[in-house]
């Protein structure tokens, strides 16, 4: 078969290299870390034939500055919703072709909705994942520092001379000045969403005060620093406070973390799915983000990152301890109390950034 395969190719002028590098499709996808089932990407290629390529990041900066460069490659990335925002507005996404999506019924519309603040219509993306920045702790080293109440609330974490009493166990926060400084502005009584060079500032100078008593600034290491027990509380995110949750408990070490939504409010954030203007594979790329869209593939990727997504008919076939877990998905009432923040213009971006080095570094 084969030499009749070649015989009648060759007779074509096309080689039997070609014709089979022709039929190799794939697609290449750009994501945060820890966060896909990894056997939904095997699934997805023994269902489709399409393989993929799969590389993460941990900040926003770095998707956008491979973005804003052109020609990376990609065909389907995970920008938060306020990045997303400005790069629609810089050209970097195309539409979506909603006729390639027939599983686009499945979205969340409360979700959709908040989505649509920052890609009005839902033209460019569809949301990937949701969740909210709160803090995680060991509950034991806590407890023997303020008892048993725990953490309730930011001023806990927020005041210096509070903060300090967690130190000696070690603390990690965020290095995301999104998520920072809209927490430090509401804290303040400030608007959240403020884009006032003052009161970035004035956020600023409280977060710095913070400085000395934290070990690290980092996205992503803060999970398996809290579940080896290396530190005791972290700004963080649910999922991610969650799988530190999971891995202590797989690893039998005694460390127990608890994640908790501050009674003051924070910061709700969107992950989403969008295909760069430049995408090489678009046809797959649809067919890929259309597969995560099914309840079933949603429900295994939110059992697995400990994320919200953005399918309102996966949450009946998540476990109950994920699914009623209101610091995954919160309470009506605390989801009142949840807040967005859109992306600020560009001079106002390099006041944040300026702001955030010197908070971490004093400089």
């Amino acid at each position: 078969m084969r030499r009749i395969c070649a015989s009648v190719l060759v007779a074509l002028g096309i080689s039997c290299a070609c014709a089979a590098s022709a039929a190799e499709r794939s697609i290449n996808i750009y994501n945060w870390s820890d966060y896909i089932d990894p056997t939904v990407l095997e699934n997805f290629t023994r269902e489709t034939g399409v393989k993929v390529v799969y590389d993460t990041y941990d900040s926003n900066e770095i998707l956008e500055t491979r973005l804003l460069a052109g020609n990376a490659g990609y065909d389907v990335v995970a920008p938060s919703a306020t990045f997303l925002q400005r790069q629609i507005k810089a050209g970097v996404y195309q539409p979506l072709d909603k006729s390639k999506l027939p599983n686009l019924k499945n979205v969340w519309p409360e979700i959709a909705a908040r989505l649509a603040r920052y890609d009005p219509g839902n033209v460019y993306a569809v949301n990937y994942m949701w969740f909210t920045t709160g803090v995680a702790y060991n509950v034991a080293k806590i407890k023997e520092r303020i008892g048993d109440k725990g953490i309730v609330g930011w001023d806990q974490v927020l005041k210096p001379e509070n903060l300090r009493k967690f130190a000696d166990c070690g603390v990690y926060v965020l290095d995301s000045p999104e998520d920072m400084f809209s927490i430090a502005l509401n804290y303040l009584k400030l608007d959240p969403n403020s884009k006032d060079a003052g009161d970035i500032r004035r956020a600023a100078d409280l977060l710095s005060g913070l400085r000395r008593y934290v070990k690290k600034f980092h996205s992503s290491e803060y999970i398996n620093a809290l579940a080896n027990g290396d530190i005791c509380l972290a700004i963080g995110w649910a999922g991610d406070s969650f799988q530190a949750r999971n891995r202590a408990r797989e690893a039998a070490n005694g460390v127990d973390i608890a994640y908790v939504i501050p009674q003051d409010g924070t910061l709700m954030s969107l992950d989403n799915l969008a295909i760069p203007k430049d995408a090489p594979h678009t046809d797959d790329a649809h067919l890929f983000i259309d597969y995560l869209l099914r309840p079933d593939v949603a429900a295994r990727n939110t059992k697995v990152t400990n994320f919200a997504n953005g399918v309102l008919a996966s949450r009946a076939l998540i476990d109950k301890d994920i699914s009623d877990n209101p610091a995954i998905y919160p309470e009506p009432a605390t989801m009142r109390r949840l807040f967005t923040v859109t992306a600020p213009d560009q001079p106002i971006q390099k006041i944040v950034t300026r702001e955030w080095t010197r908070v971490k570094t004093g400089r």
